[in-house]
């Protein structure tokens, strides 16, 4: 569908941080829920968190809740999530998407049905 771009990954070493940014299409970025997703070798996709225009963020997991966030700058332009106090565990690649619709934009809707990704960015971090 729509073309997502994530930036910012790289290599860190436990405790460090780490900002991941994800830009779009103006429209997407001012109307669809916008999520972060992240996949270690050999796991399943992981939901994360979430940003909606309309219902605030949300998270998907409670295993980062006191150490990532999420946030829009102030044009509304990109996604970032903010990582901090890295773990070996968090190692993967990160992805962002996107889902629209009268409910789909809202974070409430939960994880699922996200169609709109970008390439991912690959975190790797070091004990």
């Amino acid at each position: 569908q729509v073309q997502l771009v994530e930036s910012g990954g790289g290599s860190v070493h436990a405790g460090g941080s780490l900002r991941l940014s994800c830009a779009g299409a103006e429209w997407t970025m001012r109307h669809y829920a916008i999520a972060w997703f992240r996949q270690a070798p050999g796991k399943e996709r992981e939901p994360l968190l979430c940003i909606s225009p309309y219902d605030g963020t949300a998270y998907f997991t409670d295993s980062v809740k006191d150490r990532f966030t999420i946030s829009r700058d102030s044009a509304q332009s990109t996604v970032y999530l903010q990582m901090n106090s890295l773990q070996p565990e968090d190692t993967g690649v990160y992805y962002c998407a996107g889902r629209g619709g009268l409910t789909g934009s809202n974070c409430s809707k939960g994880p699922n049905n996200f169609d709109a990704w970008g390439q991912g960015t690959q975190v790797t971090v070091a004990s």
